[in-house]
């Protein structure tokens, strides 16, 4: 009987594998989308409201391109940032890294929304 019970138990392992490795999948896309969405969305903005916004004092081109800085830093921070969370990730647990993360953005989000204009 054992050895007719362990071909089950193979199976059923390789069934909840493959379930595991869809719902990785699934959730890495669904955050990779949701981080270039983002990024799109901030672009879209650097270049058409945040050089009225928050450098009217300068030449339209320069405040283009000092939009175009804050978003560059963006860039510049997220590998420093997935360094950081992956490694306290890897000793803390993901799931409270990911929390950490999206309340730390939410913030960053909320806090760049009050920023008086420069107007």
């Amino acid at each position: 009987m054992t050895a007719t019970a362990t071909p089950q138990l193979d199976q059923l392992s390789v069934q909840e594998k493959r379930k595991e490795a869809r719902r990785v999948v699934l959730s890495s896309y669904l955050g990779s989308t949701i981080e270039f969405y983002d990024f799109l969305l901030y672009a879209t903005a650097a270049a058409l409201v945040f050089p009225h916004v928050f450098f009217a004092g300068l030449d339209p081109l320069a405040a283009t391109v000092a939009s175009y800085g804050t978003f560059a830093a963006g860039y510049i921070a997220r590998p420093l940032g997935g360094v950081i969370f992956g490694h306290f990730g890897d000793r803390l647990g993901r799931k409270k890294m990911l929390i950490l993360s999206m309340l730390i953005m939410g913030v960053a989000s909320t806090l760049i929304g009050l920023i008086p204009s420069g107007a």
